[in-house]
């Protein structure tokens, strides 16, 4: 019970902090229910970072909106991310200097993802990554921070950092967006069934606590209903190894209910069994842990019980994820030091973790490496070499035990933080067959006509493993894709 209650708890206060907690229009009670419009151009179900995008885009090629969402608060897993963004050439790296090319970013995404992804679409969202992240700064109005991050698996530092430096401040920009162009945004109204004529989908049915909604669409329906990481028994279906033991990073309402939807009209599915871990979550809940984005700032290192580094802290989030499981307890402990914490701001940027963290004895601040170790039962000589070491890779520019990439900054004077942490369902690679119109394949490689999908209810873009940052890349760019094609 705790996996999904913790979660929903900081779900729910993510969008409260937002001022996105009250629905712009609800079904809730039986007079609404009689008042409420159902006819519209365009059905877009789920009001996360993609959905939103889908029906703003939409709305803007003049089609009329409705988005159902089946939770009391919109913004999915976008409102629990970083919202960090991965762009390459954009306006940061031509300050700084750092080359990059849609091509590089295309091969890292093939890459990270073993290369088992559909190579039209990555080259799709390399392409339109910089254009999105464009788009929800000057159309949208998301404020970025002067800063980058290096996520694991990148070949160089590409990712935007939104205000805050969670996907809040995005989810915030696209509502009022949403609210300037009078799109109708429904919530606790759940999707059950897509209505289908003549081998087209025209239309959804849908649930409210006040009885059953018919929404018809003349254009089409857009599914951005997000994964099924807090789905336990679909987990197991497709990857026995992702049980309840496995707590989640999830929205409680990622339950792959699109996916389900959809494959009764035959749709196909793709990459189900391969499921992500986040390597550094809270070991109760399971929630992501900004702080330790002092690991993405480069001003960190990942230690076991034994006091010694076992991976390179900028690698893939699959291979530090396998490696913490192989470490005594199955967890790991960031080490980082008082500079690291004030150059990369997360005490600043999230306090309220910070002092929960503290309290929850997960994270502690002593004036010695000793003292650190010691709280944790670390072995402190071992941890001491380990630091040592590591500062003499960082004077000699060459980290010879795991060649970690960025720039490498020794550790100074104390105070000094050690945080423990495991891995945890973070995001699902698996889902419905999109062409580069974001349009819904069945199993026979044809086009359902009227449906469309984006974000983490498709499959094909991440292969086996995504890396961080490119799942807002993947739901602006094809939330856009799927706003065009079905307006038109």
């Amino acid at each position: 019970m705790k996996q999904k209650l913790i979660p929903a708890v900081a779900f729910t206060m993510a969008l409260t902090i937002a001022g996105c907690s009250k629905p712009a229009t609800s079904a809730s009670s039986a007079d609404n229910k009689e008042a409420i419009k159902t006819d519209y151009d365009v059905v877009v179900v789920g009001a996360g970072g993609a959905g939103l995008t889908a029906a703003i885009t939409a709305a803007e090629n003049g089609a009329s909106v409705v988005v159902l969402e089946k939770q009391g608060t919109i913004g999915g897993n976008t409102a629990l991310s970083g919202g960090e963004i991965a762009a390459p050439g954009n306006w940061l790296q031509q300050e700084q200097g750092i080359e990059d090319s849609v091509e590089l970013f295309y091969e890292d995404v093939m890459k990270g993802g073993d290369y088992k992804a559909n190579p039209e679409l990555v080259h799709k969202l390399a392409e339109k990554a910089l254009d999105a992240a464009t788009w929800l700064r000057d159309d949208i109005h998301v404020e970025f921070e002067d800063k980058m991050l290096f996520f694991g698996g990148h070949s160089v530092m590409r990712s935007l950092v939104p205000n805050g430096e969670t996907g809040v401040e995005i989810i915030k920009k696209l509502k009022a967006k949403a609210d300037e162009l009078n799109i109708t945004v429904l919530t606790n109204t759940k999707a059950e069934e897509l209505e289908s004529t003549d081998n087209t989908v025209t239309g959804v049915k849908a649930s409210t606590k006040d009885g059953d909604l018919t929404f018809t669409a003349t254009k089409g329906v857009v599914l951005a209903t997000g994964g099924f990481g807090s789905n336990i028994e679909m987990r197991k279906e497709y990857n026995p190894e992702m049980d309840e033991k496995i707590l989640s990073t999830c929205s409680p309402g990622s339950t792959g209910d699109g996916i389900t939807m959809a494959e009764k009209l035959n749709a196909a599915t793709v990459d189900m069994s391969y499921i992500q871990t986040y390597p550094t979550c809270d070991i109760t809940s399971g929630t992501l842990l900004y702080v330790g984005d002092v690991r993405l700032a480069g001003r960190s290192i990942l230690v076991n019980k034994e006091g010694k580094r076992f991976v390179e802290e900028l690698e893939r989030r699959d291979v530090i994820s396998k490696a913490v499981t192989e470490q005594t307890g199955g967890v790991s402990y960031m080490f980082w030091d008082e500079s690291a914490m004030e150059a990369s701001g997360v005490k600043d940027a999230h306090p309220e973790e910070y002092e929960k963290l503290i309290k929850d004895k997960h994270l502690v601040k002593a004036d010695t490496i000793e003292e650190a170790a010691e709280f944790f039962d670390i072995d402190a000589d071992n941890l001491k070499k380990t630091v040592a070491n590591y500062n003499q890779y960082c004077a000699d520019g060459k980290d010879l035990e795991f060649n970690k990439r960025g720039d490498l900054v020794p550790f100074g004077e104390g105070p000094y933080y050690i945080m423990v942490s495991q891995p945890a369902v973070h995001h699902t690679m698996g889902g419905l067959v999109i062409n580069t119109n974001a349009e819904v394949q069945d199993t026979d490689g044809n086009t359902i006509k009227g449906l469309y999908a984006c974000g983490e209810v498709t499959g094909g873009i991440h292969g086996t493993n995504r890396l961080g940052s490119d799942a807002i890349a993947d739901i602006i760019v094809f939330g856009k894709v799927a706003g065009e094609q079905v307006s038109k």
